[in-house]
């Protein structure tokens, strides 16, 4: 039942970030479309698990669900990883170094942003 239910999840997710990537940012040299979609899915996990998991009595196969499936096909490394190396094969050496590091960084910062939402709510 958890392989159907990631499956499930991992198809909206996957849906979602193709309609975000076609709608942002349409033709520009930097992947902002992406990127938005990285830092988004860094903050709604750590938001996810340690807000609403812990809040709401949810099946082990439905958190696997939404973070493996939902956010882990929503967000996406490989993707990442491919536009770094075309704006270097591309020339634009700079502009891939700071794309990596935003996206590294910015992760990170999403991510302790998420657990911070998190406590902020729990205190009220």
């Amino acid at each position: 039942m958890t392989y159907l239910l990631v499956g499930i999840a991992g198809s909206l997710g996957a849906i979602l970030r193709y309609l975000i990537g076609i709608s942002l940012f349409i033709n520009s040299i930097f992947p902002f479309a992406t990127l938005t979609i990285n830092l988004l899915g860094s903050f709604i996990l750590a938001w996810l698990t340690s807000n609403l998991f812990k809040k709401i009595s949810l099946s082990p196969s439905l958190i696997t669900a939404i973070g493996t499936g939902f956010v882990g096909s929503f967000t996406t490394f490989s993707t990442l990883s491919i536009e770094t190396v075309t704006l270097f094969n591309n020339g634009k050496i700079v502009l891939g170094c700071l794309y990596v590091f935003v996206s590294i960084v910015g992760g990170l910062i999403m991510s302790r942003l998420g657990f911070k939402a998190s406590e902020e709510g729990q205190k009220s």
